[in-house]
Order: C-alpha cells, then structure tokens, then sequence
C-alpha cells in the first residue's frame, strides 16, 4: 500500500455530565487531554494530530503542543447531537486518508500499542478489512427487558463458557475518512477487531474510573 495520510483525532467536550470539568481536571499531574498529546506527539507513524473541541481551553492546550485544531460548532459539542452525526462530521472537517480515533479519556494506551494496532491496520487493509478497532471481551450474564441474552439460566454456564461478545472500548479507532462519512462511525463493513489488554481499554466515564485510570498510570509511569 502506497504512504496515505494518518491523523489521530482528539475529540474533546467543554463539558462533561457524570464528572465535571473532566478533561481538564487535575491527572498525574497533568490532565487528560495532555497526557494524550504526550503519548500521541512521540509517534511516529502518525502524519497529523488534530484536537477536536469547543473548549477554548483545549484549543490553547493544542497550540502549546504545536499540532493541529478544529473549533467545533455548538450543536456538534452538545447532547442533541448523536455518535453518527458527529463522526460524520469530523471526518468531513479533517482532510486526510484515514482517520485515528484517540479519546483522551483512554489515557493508558501506550505507545506501543498504537504502533502495533496502525502496523496491523496497514496489513489488515491488505486482507480484506477495512477498520480496525478496539475491543474487550464481555463474560457476563446479561439480562435485556426481563429476558437473558447470552445464556438459558435453566443451564447457566460458568461465565468462561459464555459466549464470546466483544464490547467495543473505543480507546483507537482507524479507519478511512470516505468511510467513517459513508458509515457514520468507526467502524467499516468489515472491521478487524483488536484486543486490548484490561487496563489500556480503560474508558473514563465515572470518578471511580477515573482515580483508577490515574493510579494505574502513575504507577506505570512511577509517578509519585
């Protein structure tokens, strides 16, 4: 495959519903969407980094590290607006070949791990898929409307034995700009599924999530 353009989105709210201010709050000394640009910058199969973002403060954040940004519109920013409206638009408003999804609030991922997840998007491009995208394993038993949906509890199984359902982590996501506006999404018509180890698949949503996140990374980072 000839070289095509990388860009690794940041996508970044002002606000923030179940912790506030949670982008910018306080994280190994840092916050989140810095961290990310830390691991993001030393990376050297990505072409272009471009963080996402109504928030003045990220827009700055973003200039100090030297890479690209996008003013989001309002509507873009807020709870009316859904996931596939959103993806849609933020690959319509970054001009490059593929498009890699990074959240700041995976911030476990290392650098290793993307390197390796865009070596196998390049070789899986090779093989038919068309996405590759992060996932982990669910072995649970789970219930829908009063009803289970992955085993008969008048033979429940040990959860081992469950049927293997992947839950997408949404921690790196790649795919082709052509794409991600056809789909709507981060994922293609046949995307490659990769299995991040437990901790790296972190995504922070609730403060217990997040004081785990960040002892985890201190730790990692010996960070004291």
């Amino acid at each position: 495959m000839s070289k095509k353009k990388i860009t690794a989105i940041i996508p970044i709210r002002k606000g923030s519903q179940r912790i506030i201010n949670k982008n910018f709050k306080p994280f190994a000394g840092k916050n989140l969407l810095e961290i990310k640009l830390d691991t993001l910058i030393t990376i050297g199969s990505i072409d272009e980094i471009v963080v996402n973002t109504d928030s003045k403060r990220a827009l700055e954040i973003a200039e100090k590290y030297g890479v690209k940004k996008h003013e989001r519109e309002p509507y873009y920013a807020s709870s009316k607006c859904n996931n596939s409206d959103f993806f849609e638009h933020m690959a319509k408003m970054t001009e490059t070949d593929y498009l890699m999804y990074s959240p700041c609030t995976a911030p476990l991922v290392t650098r290793n791990t993307y390197y390796d997840i865009i070596s196998r998007f390049i070789n899986c491009l090779q093989n038919g898929y068309d996405s590759i995208t992060t996932v982990k394993n669910v072995k649970d038993h789970l219930w829908l409307d009063g009803n289970p949906l992955n085993y008969d509890p008048s033979h429940s199984p040990n959860t081992q034995d469950l049927p293997d359902i992947l839950k997408l982590t949404y921690s790196v996501s790649i795919i082709s700009r052509q794409l991600m506006i056809e789909k709507k999404n981060i994922i293609g018509n046949r995307p490659m599924f990769y299995s991040i180890n437990p901790f790296e698949g972190i995504d922070i949503d609730e403060q217990h999530e997040f004081d785990f996140a960040e002892y985890l990374y201190k730790k990692n980072n010996n960070i004291f």
